[in-house]
């Protein structure tokens, strides 16, 4: 990369260009005086230069929080509580964050804020700029439904991730927003995600690999066994072919004798490798830009740390769009607004290029798709069996209603699944404690309200313009919304009476997969394929064991998290966040195997 296109050095020029401002302004102000026979001593000139900034942004901070409290007082409003730190611009706040990314509990440091403040919503106000963060229902409610059109995903946030999601669905607003959703809802029908036979290879391929290294005595990381089961799943449902990923052998734990990670890997595999780890490094990149904002670019000082894994990942990608639109134009075919009927046989690639010659756009789609398809099952899948590890009766229990609904051996079907009432109540129990999206954000449009979260008070003001981020994960965990045991792991509060007294009256207490016109149009597909490997992985083995001294230290939970609270003090594996949440060092685990196995 150039140097003039380093993000480092072109945040540092346009950072110049406003410093430079007070001098010229100064250096032109005196010339004019001299001018006109008017001599002022030179330091009152210096002084001037050097406070014209801080005194224009105290004014303009001064001035936009009074025109803010009477906007308020008009919608008969009041302002956020505001988050104050030690630095101004609350730029401690900022490097604290990029800390506590890297070293830190997901949602701690909002959880802070949250218990000093006395409330779930508070203004961050990092650089001069509004951030209400909220954990509220009622307000995300708001901005994801009853509300949407004042809400979406503004600038800043679109600029971050661009290099990553380029103008696909998650990353876009208005017209390529619903064009997007168009494109790729007819694919997630239900006749188009109960058919199981992509599941059923790649399982087999999985509970091969498991048992395998299992019983050579070694333990396996069964996140990465996930991901890449998930990588391939989304890839074959994508293109029609997968990147094989899982024909590599799984690694073996960091203190292994060296010899055994020796092991001859063909092209397929190490092009496989190579795209899994760029994919998740992409994703990590701009994971850190979301959370140090606007100073994203000091952190990537000399490059943009995404160009390396987006070519290694658009390597792959590009060249399959490519074929598909040649195939295309070799038929005449045009494209079409809409399809009527979709074939068979038709893979999503094949759909999308019906509908637009742009291979941007259609890379886009397809990476979009293939990390929401391939984040959710790999990090669920992989939080449910530290779960089943950490609590065996709920293994037990699991396995029971498995074995007695499909037996040890039997492809479960549709039905199978829909009929598993504990089976998905472990499910989203898993996605109630550790949601793979754990934060979201939007940018407020026009100025509007919340409901208070205490009922005495005002409704709270948002300004137009604003950033707001919001927590599922927090929400997920709160007491005064799921009770006393919010914290603790029970999927029967998805079958009790617990159901009917906090989530059926309150359904947006749990959104693991957003809501409103943005809800997740694979959330289906998601919960089948997740529910088909844990079916699979119920027959062919009784139970779970986590093994912490095959995860590298950098990545052992601090001991300090014991003294704290919730999750925080009872889990022993590390949450880390890229764009969604994943175990740092993988998840290292042995199993017993059944007796009678499946396939």
């Amino acid at each position: 990369m150039s140097l003039l296109r380093a993000p480092g050095i072109l945040f540092l020029f346009k950072l110049l260009v406003l410093l430079s401002i007070p001098p010229i302004a100064t250096i032109l102000f005196k010339k004019l005086l001299d001018f006109i026979d008017i001599h002022i001593p030179t330091w009152l000139y210096i002084l001037a230069a050097a406070l014209c900034l801080p005194a224009y942004a105290m004014t303009a901070s001064v001035l936009k929080e009074d025109r803010q409290r009477r906007e308020a007082n008009t919608m008969g409003a009041r302002l956020a509580p505001k988050v104050k730190g030690k630095w101004p611009g609350n730029v401690d706040i900022i490097v604290e964050a990029l800390q506590k990314f890297r070293f830190g509990y997901p949602g701690e440091r909002h959880q802070a804020m949250m218990n000093k403040l006395g409330s779930p919503c508070f203004n961050l106000a990092l650089l001069g700029g509004d951030i209400l963060f909220t954990c509220e229902p009622e307000h995300i409610q708001q901005i994801l439904a009853t509300n949407f059109n004042s809400y979406e995903k503004g600038e800043t946030f679109r600029k971050e991730l661009a290099t990553v999601l380029g103008v696909g669905v998650f990353n876009a607003n208005g017209d390529m927003w619903k064009f997007h959703r168009q494109m790729t809802r007819p694919f997630f029908t239900r006749d188009r995600i109960v058919h199981f036979d992509i599941f059923d290879r790649h399982a087999d391929a999985v509970l091969t690999q498991m048992k395998q290294r299992l019983r050579s005595g070694y333990p396996v990381d069964f996140q990465d066994l996930m991901g890449r089961f998930a990588l391939d799943a989304a890839t074959e449902f994508l293109f029609g072919s997968c990147v094989n990923s899982l024909s590599a052998s799984p690694p073996y734990p960091y203190n292994a004798p060296p010899e055994l990670s020796a092991v001859p890997e063909t092209d397929e595999t190490r092009r496989a490798q190579a795209f899994a780890t760029a994919f998740l490094e992409a994703q990590e990149v701009v994971g850190i830009r979301l959370w140090v904002d606007a100073l994203w670019p000091l952190v990537e000082f000399w490059e943009d740390k995404t160009e390396k894994p987006m070519k290694i990942v658009n390597s792959f990608i590009e060249p399959i769009i490519a074929e598909a639109l040649a195939k295309k134009k070799a038929t005449g075919r045009p494209s079409k607004e809409v399809k009527e009927e979709i074939g068979d046989d038709e893979t999503l690639l094949d759909h999308l290029v019906d509908l637009t010659d742009d291979p941007a756009v259609l890379r886009d789609a397809i990476v979009n798709i293939m990390i929401a398809g391939r984040d959710t099952t790999t990090g669920t899948l992989t939080f449910i069996v530290y779960f089943l590890a950490k609590y065996p009766h709920v293994t037990a229990r699991l396995r029971e209603e498995v074995l007695s609904k499909v037996g040890p051996s039997r492809r479960p079907t549709y039905d199978d699944v829909r009929e598993m009432k504990y089976l998905r109540a472990v499910i989203n129990e898993t996605l109630r404690l550790y949601p793979v999206v754990p934060f979201n954000t939007r940018t407020c449009v026009q100025s509007t309200t919340w409901i208070s979260p205490d009922p005495s008070q005002k409704p709270i003001y948002v300004p137009a313009g604003s950033l707001v981020p919001y927590s599922v994960l927090l929400m997920h965990r709160r007491k005064d919304l799921w009770g006393p045991d919010a914290e603790e792991f029970d999927p029967n509060r998805f079958l009790d009476e617990r159901l009917k007294k906090y989530l059926t009256p309150r359904p947006f207490i749990f959104l693991p997969f957003n809501a409103g016109p943005r809800i997740c149009l694979g959330q289906q597909f998601a919960y089948n394929e997740m529910s088909f490997m844990l079916i699979r992985l119920m027959q062919n083995f009784e139970s779970f064991t986590f093994e912490p001294t095959a995860v590298p230290p950098e990545f052992h939970t601090p001991p300090e998290w014991e003294q704290n609270f919730g999750r925080q003090a009872m889990d022993k594996f590390f949450p880390k966040l890229a764009l969604t949440m994943y175990s740092g060092g993988g998840l290292w685990i042995r199993a017993k195997e059944a007796e009678e196995g499946g396939s």
